[in-house]
């Protein structure tokens, strides 16, 4: 059975392959205990062990410097990792400007005073910009009892002056992992045009996930700004993508054998832990490879970041459903429209869309659990919507009421467990319901799970890729590795992978974006 935290908007779910022990306080003296998520990745490239740690340092609170030991343990897990930590390399001027055409050749980089566009190593932008006053507040994320405010920078994303490649002998590779999404192409694209911004020739694309590094009759694809100048007009990967891969060591073994200088890997939690895994055998070999990862998620469930591009997409697109659900529904006698939509363990897509469309009248996450029967069951109150409205129209996300149905030990080439179908089981024990009761229903539903996925991504999405692929290039030719971009309270940075794959992201019941789509459905406590 899944379980749940609601703090930092952190989920611990047992059944996908998390474990979790000891306590997790809100504050207090256990606070300060570390806390383990032990993880074993089975998703086909067999990284055997990777521990994902939430650290909490030692806090004594009676200390008057407590917070300044506190920041300085946040500082240091929010430390870049970069080349320089195991080479001794020198940095050149960048040859990254947009006073030209082309890459600056003429090995001085840009000269003091002309151009202003680049960042700072020691920019940073804050991670939390609320001060709560009390634990009890809605969504609160508190260090202490009292909530004191601390602050928490995390790097700024973007094109430094000082490079540590010399692009004309960077071989850079992008490989995308996991499933479909809208936004992968206009990644690939934007990296690649970066890449050649930068002066880089050699670019090459490899099919079909961590597949591609080592399955036969699976050759590299060059990429330019003229191969891949359109295929943002499309859904899908340009690359291909796939589940699982080889071993760790292996896919190594293969970066040295083609060359490869850069490694862009576009996936989420599963893929990143394999990234992580492959930025740290790279160092452990010490070779000269900057492993760069870009958040690629339906769900939106990447640890401290605002979105991850794909999200803003299948929103949208999940209103096409939603609204053929509440057609069919309202133009039936006792109709009740069902729509399933992605979310295996967090219920972002199923909140969002439900508020967006504001014609859903249950919505039903993995995050907060729910009964079906009983007096305070979803049935009950579908019968009283029945009988007010003479309709109604569900959205329930795929991982959601798990829990009700029978537990399956198949996992996917990911490791993922394969989840029992919700959306069948609702669809079902509502049939039966208004039988035994005598009313007549007439049920649709509806899941558009592959037909989202699929598709190109909107103008939201498309911006968030683009400048995503341009800070994945800024960040391998700054140095840094084991690191991945995102958007955090609508600033770019950078931050190391561990810390975004400790676990996936939930939605917070106890948050105001939950509330609001409980205002907006009007639904009951189903618990």
């Amino acid at each position: 059975m899944a379980f749940a935290s609601s703090i930092n908007g952190v989920c611990l779910i047992g059944q996908h392959g998390l474990q979790w022990t000891g306590d997790l306080p809100l504050f207090g003296s256990n606070h300060s205990k570390l806390r383990r998520f032990h993880r074993t990745i089975t998703t086909g490239y067999r990284i055997k062990d990777v521990r994902a740690v939430i650290f909490k340092p030692e806090v004594d609170f009676k200390d008057p410097d407590w917070k300044m030991h506190f920041q300085e343990e946040f500082d240091r897990r929010f430390n870049l990792p970069h080349l320089r930590d195991i080479l001794d390399v020198q940095p050149r001027p960048t040859t990254f400007s947009l006073k030209s055409r082309g890459p600056l050749h003429d090995g001085n980089g840009t000269p003091e005073g002309v151009w202003h566009g680049y960042v700072n190593d020691n920019d940073r932008a804050l991670l939390k910009v609320i001060k709560f006053s009390s634990p009890h507040s809605a969504g609160a994320e508190c260090i202490d009892p009292d909530c004191s405010w601390v602050e928490q920078w995390v790097h700024r994303a973007g094109p430094r002056k000082q490079i540590y490649y010399e692009p004309e002998e960077v071989k850079a590779g992008i490989v995308t992992c996991g499933g479909l999404c809208p936004g992968l192409n206009d990644v690939i694209r934007q990296i690649v045009f970066t890449l050649e911004k930068y002066g880089v020739t050699k670019i090459i694309g490899i099919p079909f996930g961590y597949r591609g590094f080592f399955e036969e009759g699976l050759p590299e694809i060059q990429l330019s700004r003229q191969v891949v100048q359109n295929i943002n007009l499309h859904g899908g990967s340009f690359l291909g993508v796939s589940r699982g891969g080889p071993d760790i060591s292996e896919i190594v073994d293969s970066i040295q054998a083609r060359g490869i200088d850069m490694l862009f890997i576009l996936g989420g939690n599963g893929t990143h832990a394999g990234a992580n895994a492959i930025h740290n055998e790279c160092r452990k070999r010490k070779m000269k490879v900057s492993v760069i990862g870009v958040p690629k998620t339906i769900d939106n469930d990447i640890l401290l970041m605002d979105k991850t591009f794909g999200f803003d997409t299948a929103v949208e697109e999940a209103q096409r459903a939603i609204n053929s659900a509440y057609i069919e529904a309202h133009s039936a006698y006792h109709g009740i429209g069902l729509v399933k939509l992605m979310g295996r363990s967090s219920g972002f897509i199923a909140m969002h869309a439900s508020l967006s469309s504001g014609q859903i009248d249950i919505c039903l996450i993995p995050e907060v659990p729910f009964t079906l029967g009983g007096p305070n069951g979803v049935l009950q109150h579908l019968e009283h919507l029945i009988k007010t409205k003479g309709n109604a129209v569900i959205c329930v996300a795929e991982g959601a009421g798990q829990e009700l149905l029978e537990k399956s030990n198949a996992t996917d080439a990911s490791g993922n467990v394969v989840l029992s179908d919700i959306g069948v089981h609702v669809q079902q024990q509502i049939k039966r319901h208004f039988k035994e009761i005598g009313v007549p229903a007439d049920v649709k539903y509806i899941d558009p799970t592959y037909m989202i996925r699929a598709c190109r991504a909107n103008a939201s999405d498309a911006i968030l890729c683009t400048v995503l692929g341009q800070n994945a290039v800024h960040g391998a030719f700054a140095g840094f590795s084991g690191i991945t971009t995102g958007i955090c309270n609508t600033h770019y940075v950078y931050l190391p992978i561990p810390e975004v794959i400790t676990s996936p992201r939930c939605v917070d019941p106890n948050s105001r974006m939950w509330h609001r789509c409980l205002t907006s459905t009007g639904q009951p406590d189903f618990h």
